[in-house]
Formats: C-alpha cells, structure tokens, sequence
C-alpha cells in the first residue's frame, strides 16, 4: 500500500507518542506507582492501535470505536496476531479499574504484566505496518 508524507507521518506520530507513555509506564513502575503504570501501559497500546488504523485512514473519537476497528481490520484478517486483542482489551479493562474503581490495588505482577503486553503490542504493531509500507 503506498501511504502518502502526511499519512506516515501521523504513524511515526503516533508510533513515537506509543513509545513515550510506554517509557513513562516503565518509570511509574519503578516509582511503584503501580496504578498510574497500568494506565500508561494502556495508553502506550491504545496509541500504537491507532498508528495501524492509519495506514488505512481509519480513526474514531472512542475507546470503543478504536478496539472495534482495530478487530475488524487487522486481527480478523489475520493482519495482526489474535493476540494483539487480547492485549488491548486486558489493558483498557485493567486502566478503567486503575483510573476509576475505588479501592482496586494493582500488584507488582499486574502491573509488569502489563508493560510487558505494551512492549510486545508494539513490536507487532511495528512489524504489521512494515509489512503495509512495502510496495
């Protein structure tokens, strides 16, 4: 798929800010803010999601709008690993009960869980779209 300047640069936007809040999750961990970590790893995987809905000029304004794209043109089609939904969907519950459920504790292993399903979400989001940006 031939993708145009402005195009990759919004993935390389997109893909670097994913990058960032997966850094900052990492620094959180090891501050052992353990909550705020959680909602950074989501963050990190819910950017790198919408860097791939790029490549095909695809976008919503919600969380939801976002996962069902994604599903429904990348790991449907086998353009993701099955995986990848997994993922997104174990991080943004996790993040909403982080962010709004009283009292919920997130433990070291949630949380280290958590980074590490961001680092692997990411590398497959960067190798899906290497494989897009061949001619």
């Amino acid at each position: 798929m031939i993708l145009d300047d402005s195009i990759k640069a919004l993935i390389s936007y997109r893909l670097e800010s994913a990058r960032e809040k997966l850094s900052a999750a990492e620094d959180l961990f090891e501050k052992l803010h353990y909550k705020d970590s959680v909602s950074r790893s989501y963050y990190a995987i819910f950017t790198a999601a919408r860097a791939l809905l790029a490549t095909e000029r695809l976008d919503s304004s919600k969380h939801t709008g976002v996962i069902a794209l994604f599903n429904q043109h990348f790991v449907k089609s086998g353009k993701v690993r099955k995986d990848a939904s997994k993922w997104l969907e174990r991080a943004k519950l996790y993040r909403e009960q982080a962010d709004y459920g009283d009292f919920y504790i997130v433990s070291v292993h949630e949380a280290e869980a958590q980074i590490q399903s961001a680092r692997e979400f990411i590398e497959e989001i960067e190798t899906a779209i290497e494989k897009r940006s061949r001619p």
